[in-house]
């Protein structure tokens, strides 16, 4: 097993994608890329951690590769919006891979010039790409977020239309109906 870790914006949003992918085994959402040690959620939110909200995905490289999960990435999110996806605006919301080792770095490298190469955004990705030094869980609130609330609003207006466009993308990565 491996792991990922991403950074697109609400972690609800990025959970409730991966959760669907052909072998991911767990997806744990939680804070990273910031200087303030075992933050909460509202600290989180005030931007003032230099902390994305992120998801850590436990997935099996043998049947899922780390570049199609990155190619999933950059199609559910807006990697050309500096701390910000849709009205979800600071820092926290930030567009970021953290790396777990040297080969993520450089599939990271590759599938973002891919993705620079197929021209799929208007403007030039502001994706940050940095080793991860320390992931820190969300609190237990957060965890399958919106398998629990997906009547909300925002599971209904932002969380909804992700893991739409994730499915008719991907459908090749989804995981067999159990």
């Amino acid at each position: 097993m491996a792991q990922a870790t991403l950074g697109g914006g609400c972690f609800w949003c990025l959970e409730a994608v991966y959760q669907g992918v052909h072998g991911v085994s767990a997806v744990k959402s939680g804070y990273a890329g910031g200087a303030v040690a075992n933050p909460t959620y509202k600290e989180v939110c005030t931007g003032r951690t230099g902390h994305a909200e992120v998801v850590q995905i436990t997935f099996d490289p043998a049947l899922i590769s780390y570049a199609d999960l990155l190619r999933i990435f950059f199609t559910i999110h807006d990697p050309t919006t500096p701390d910000r996806q849709g009205a979800d605006v600071g820092p926290q919301y930030r567009s970021i891979i953290l790396t777990h080792d040297e080969m993520q770095r450089t599939a990271a490298e590759a599938v973002m010039q891919e993705i620079r190469s197929a021209d799929l955004w208007p403007a030039p990705l502001v994706t940050e790409v940095r080793p991860l030094e320390k992931f820190w869980p969300a609190e237990p609130e957060h965890d399958d977020y919106f398998n629990r609330n997906p009547g909300t609003g925002y599971c209904r207006a932002v969380v909804a239309p992700k893991v739409l466009k994730f499915r008719k993308h991907f459908s090749h990565l989804l995981k067999a109906a159990a």
